[in-house]
């Protein structure tokens, strides 16, 4: 099925009106960029991105709150991670049957209750319940966002600058998170890192209600053979990379874990040969052209999050920082990528996604390696300040390019095609931790600085391999 006779397929019953985007030979005043709507798509986004880090500063105040022990006090981020990265393409399907807007508004509406739950929350037990709650929600949401911003644009420069804009909302979303994290937690509480979400979900349901079109629907039986082993396989495979940080790769439940995932994994290929209506195209991944791009976005975030994870170690174990100066650290990083994300939508369109994603990930190559050299003996302007800009400015260029090549590669599913990418970029935060804390932990004999330069160095592998895999092979689409 093309994109355009996709585009113009008649809507189901009880979805809304699908708008398809202009063609070529209509008024420009078609054509334009729907900022409003662009905006709300990318403020969920940024919610969802905000929600990881927020909570993460705030974590020693609900241990000492709410009384978690000191193993029990990770559910509060892993609960969250698990389902997330467990249901997420599942969630996606799900989306292309009731409509990607419909399974956004459910997915936005069931975080703000989780949110309000979590904030209300007195016991571990029910802090962690309302994580589950909000990882379910954020799992519904997050593919939506993706699909209805490629249904309300037109390939070509509009395209590019509404995913220019996108990217920039996960970018601010990650340092933002930490200022906002640390403001809130010193100033009203712990309880304010989730009650936050709540005002700010509302706005999103409200203009995502009047503003964004629903998306043509995929009619389809749900693959539930599908369905049980994707969620299963993801499950267990970012639960084991989860638990090989602080229990090491041979732990009994690490080896158990990436067991079942194996044999969810293979159990799901062995369906998704032969169903329709696949959770997983399998197409994706029987060329290496389709393969290598999603390959390219798992490897992408495992290197950032070792990078914000150790940055984060060093200002606050070697350099004294609180955690308020550690988030507003993160701001160059920040700052970096606004400026290059400004001009990624005209260099993609004059040069191609294959050139400019390429020259993001050199300079994250050479950021990570120049972060790689820090000692004891740095400041943060002579060990982080420059490595923080060259970052950003390398993912600015990155992942707009990216996340376009992956969306343009199977145009009549692109509901899995954002699950992927989404699910992608859950594994490798995972799988670049779990590496990275593993090197952290051999190395920690020879003092704090080392064994941070010891893991950014380990971290270096992913970058390269990113920059290998989309340099070689990935397909443009805007030139």
């Amino acid at each position: 099925m093309s994109t355009h006779s996709l585009r113009n397929t008649p809507p189901g019953p009880g979805i809304g009106r699908a708008v398809p985007p202009a063609s070529d030979d209509e008024p420009s005043a078609a054509q334009r960029l729907r900022y409003p709507a662009v905006i709300m798509l990318c403020l969920t986004q940024l919610i969802l991105v905000i929600d990881n880090s927020v909570v993460n500063v705030a974590l020693p105040q609900i241990r000492h709150a709410l009384g978690f022990s000191a193993t029990g006090l990770s559910w509060v981020v892993t609960s969250y991670a698990l389902v997330f990265g467990g249901l997420v393409l599942l969630s996606g399907k799900v989306g292309s049957i009731i409509g990607p807007r419909r399974a956004l508004l459910i997915g936005v509406s069931i975080f703000i209750v989780a949110s309000a739950l979590g904030g209300a929350a007195t016991t571990p037990a029910m802090l962690v319940a309302a994580r589950v709650l909000q990882g379910l929600g954020a799992a519904l949401a997050a593919p939506g966002t993706l699909v209805l911003l490629m249904s309300i644009t037109r390939p070509g420069p509009q395209r590019a600058r509404a995913m220019s804009v996108f990217v920039l909302s996960i970018g601010i979303g990650a340092g933002l998170g930490l200022v906002l994290g640390g403001l809130l937690t010193t100033s009203l509480g712990w309880e304010w890192v989730m009650f936050i979400n709540v005002p700010l979900g509302l706005v999103v349901l409200a203009g995502v209600r009047l503003l964004v079109p629903e998306a043509p629907r995929a009619p389809a039986r749900l693959d539930a053979g599908g369905a049980v082993a994707s969620t299963i396989g993801m499950t267990a495979l970012v639960y084991g990379l989860i638990k090989a940080e602080s229990q090491g790769w041979t732990g009994p439940p690490v080896l158990a874990s990436f067991a079942l995932a194996a044999a969810g994994l293979l159990t799901l290929i062995l369906i998704e040969r032969r169903h329709a209506a696949p959770v997983v195209p399998l197409e994706f991944f029987t060329r290496i052209r389709s393969a290598a791009p999603l390959l390219a976005m798992m490897l992408i975030p495992a290197g950032q999050a070792g990078v914000l994870y150790f940055a984060a170690l060093f200002t606050q174990n070697a350099l004294g920082f609180t955690p308020l100066q550690t988030g507003l650290s993160v701001l160059p990083f920040s700052a970096a990528l606004l400026v290059t994300n400004l001009q990624t939508s005209r260099l993609a369109t004059r040069y191609g996604e294959r050139v400019v994603g390429s020259l993001g990930m050199l300079a994250l190559l050479v950021g990570l390696v120049w972060m790689s050299r820090i000692d004891a003996a740095d400041t943060f302007a002579s060990g982080l300040l420059g490595p923080f800009v060259l970052l950003g400015l390398g993912a600015g260029l990155t992942v707009a390019p990216l996340t376009a090549v992956i969306m343009h590669q199977v145009p009549d599913r692109l509901g899995a095609a954002s699950s992927l990418n989404q699910a992608m970029q859950q594994l490798g935060g995972a799988l670049g931790l779990a590496v990275m804390t593993t090197v952290y932990g051999a190395a920690a004999a020879g003092g704090e600085a080392g064994a941070i330069s010891a893991a950014l160095t380990a971290g270096v592998v992913f970058p390269l391999l990113a920059l290998t895999l989309f340099a070689t092979w990935a397909r443009p689409t805007t030139r």
